[in-house]
């Protein structure tokens, strides 16, 4: 039986070289890939969360792999429906729904999402970013902030429901395209038209992927790169024109004004003259034969930045708009579909505004750049905070528009209660660290600073200043050095535990990175799947076959009472979530009765 890394390197070679995969279904034979995909995805929040029966991670197993295999060889594994919730939207504060899937599916759906990643990958767009290894939301602000200089006019781009709108049709046409093998192909076709239950009423799937599906996101990447190749070979092709503007007539009088003056040696004349050079651009913006199309997506969201008039702009977007309709059968949203112009507003994409600074716009110290003969402002784009964001994220702090105490958090450590805050503010700090006006953010740490120590004021039942002092600490950052405030965590016989707030210099950061999926090793959870294939109970010790238990939290279980517990003892020794026990002692667990260990 062939290696996970081995089976998932052939199918990136493949498709690298543009070649079809012909016996895709034969390998959710091999169980070396679900044991990969149960490594991937045990720790994940929605893995103690049931589908529409009661089946969870908890209880995983060889065998259960085994059951799994032997229906896919006979062709009877069909998915389950998913259960469906409503979850509330961040801004628009309406609700989306959610598909819960039950755990096998999920892990099947994993092994799926592999195998199609794998083949997939290396022939998706570089424009894209959405739900892909190495890349994120960091790394398509990036991509717009350092190669989309000059642009003119920003033409926003968003899907009307895109999970809930694939076609089932078009998707298993496009994955025909490559996938030469009827079995998956019949597969993918019986997952999505699964259907899905709410208020316990079954509902059929006419459309799109379930919202929390896990091979969702790489069939929905699949899906819309059509549209990544229409662009990039249709319309930037069209709309690209000239290598270079032409140059700017009155940026060119300017010079000619320069050396005049310098021949009469009138030096005032000269810095004078320079001055006026900066604030010019030296090629004209308005050259009617140069055009540029640039093009960014991250999942149902597209940004293209496009340089020449407005018509034409119009007229890209009507062009993807009709694309998209008559050949992906999606619609643009009218109301998130904007064309902006770069320079006096602000476009929106992925949390952050956009613009670009006029060429005519002067500097406070013109002075400084005078010195150094530079050009003060030439056409880059800017990224910047939105005044709307750190307005919402200070909600949740403040009481009568003044920082309160949160009193959930009162009878929790002053641990948690300042690696709580920490954890929040370095979060929404971090992904906003692209910004040239990240120290807009100030406002929102003195909201949440003051919370802090206004909940520590309330648990001591002391004052905010004396809970400053105790708790203030300095750290050494590649900025210097900074003040942050800190609460540590003793331990027996370990290094003490320390929670930080705050100690992140705002200052924009241009190589900050978010990605979206982990790039280090092929099994990030290895050590589970080789205590799960020892085939031998940490509890009583006694070889055969093996199941893994699983806990949400280490913390609730010893809150729970179950503190005396050998299992408990062993997780919390281990500071790890999941035992591999065998199927007695996994009962006696269950039943909350005594498990007896026993040394070898």
């Amino acid at each position: 039986m062939q290696s996970a890394e081995t089976v998932l390197g052939v199918l990136r070679e493949r498709g690298r070289r543009g070649l079809p995969c012909e016996e895709l279904y034969r390998q959710l034979f091999n169980p070396q890939l679900y044991l990969l995909a149960y490594g991937r995805i045990y720790a994940n929040k929605g893995a103690m969360t049931p589908g529409v029966t009661q089946e969870t991670v908890d209880g995983m197993s060889v065998r259960k792999i085994d059951r799994i295999i032997d229906a896919m060889r006979h062709e009877r594994y069909r998915f389950r429906p998913v259960r469906r919730v409503h979850i509330p939207k961040k801004q628009s504060g309406n609700t989306r729904p959610l598909g819960l899937p039950t755990w096998t599916d999920k892990l099947v759906g994993e092994v799926m999402r592999l195998l199609l990643e794998a083949y997939y990958e290396p022939a998706f767009s570089d424009r894209s970013h959405g739900f892909r290894p190495g890349k994120g939301c960091h790394t398509a602000l990036r991509e717009v902030a350092n190669t989309w200089t000059g642009t003119t006019w920003f033409i926003e781009g968003d899907i009307a429901d895109c999970f809930g709108s694939l076609d089932h049709e078009v998707t298993l046409r496009l994955l025909g395209e490559k996938v030469h093998d009827q079995r998956f192909l019949r597969l993918v076709r019986n997952m999505l038209e699964a259907g899905y239950l709410e208020d316990w009423v079954w509902n059929a799937t006419l459309s799109g992927a379930p919202q929390g599906g896990v091979v969702s996101p790489v069939i929905s990447n699949i899906y819309l790169h059509k549209l990544d190749e229409f662009v990039e070979k249709s319309l930037i092709p069209e709309y690209t024109r000239a290598k270079l503007r032409a140059r700017n007539p009155e940026y060119r009088k300017v010079e000619q004004a320069i050396v005049r003056a310098r021949r009469r040696g009138d030096r005032a004349e000269v810095r004078s003259l320079y001055r006026r050079l900066h604030s010019l651009p030296s090629q004209d913006p308005n050259d009617p034969n140069y055009r540029r199309l640039r093009y960014v997506r991250y999942c149902d969201d597209t940004l293209l930045g496009f340089v020449g008039p407005k018509a034409e702009a119009e007229e890209v977007k009507q062009r993807i708009a009709k694309f998209l309709r008559d050949d992906l059968k999606l619609e643009l949203s009218q109301e998130k579909t904007l064309i902006t112009h770069a320079r006096t507003k602000r476009a929106k994409f992925l949390g952050y505004e956009i613009s670009v600074a006029s060429m005519n716009q002067k500097t406070r110290r013109p002075s400084a750049s005078d010195r150094r003969n530079r050009r003060s402002v030439c056409g880059t784009v800017v990224l910047h905070v939105p005044a709307s964001v750190v307005k919402a994220k200070s909600v949740p702090y403040l009481s009568r528009g003044k920082p309160a105490c949160r009193n959930p958090l009162v009878n929790e450590t002053d641990y948690v209660i300042v690696g709580k805050y920490g954890i929040e503010y370095r979060g929404i700090v971090q992904y906003y660290l692209l910004a040239s006006d990240v120290q807009r953010l100030h406002r929102l740490r003195w909201v949440m600073e003051t919370s802090m120590l206004k909940t520590l004021a309330r648990k001591h039942g002391s004052s905010v200043t004396k809970m400053a002092a105790r708790f203030k600490a300095k750290i050494t950052t590649p900025h210097g050095p900074r003040t942050c405030f800190e609460a540590t965590l003793a331990r027996d016989n370990r290094r003490e535990l320390v929670a930080r707030f705050g100690g992140i210099p705002l200052k924009r950061q241009k190589t900050a990175e978010l990605t979206d999926r982990l790039t280090g090793p092929v099994y990030p959870h290895k050590e589970l799947i080789r205590r799960l294939a020892a085939n031998r109970c940490e509890l009583c010790k006694q070889p055969g076959e093996v199941e893994a238990h699983h806990v949400k939290s280490l913390d609730k279980l010893q809150q729970a009472g179950d503190a005396s517990s050998d299992w408990v003892k062993m997780m919390v020794a281990r500071r790890r979530k999941s035992i591999v026990v065998c199927g007695s002692c996994h009962d006696r667990i269950h039943q909350r009765k005594p498990t007896a260990t026993r040394t070898q």
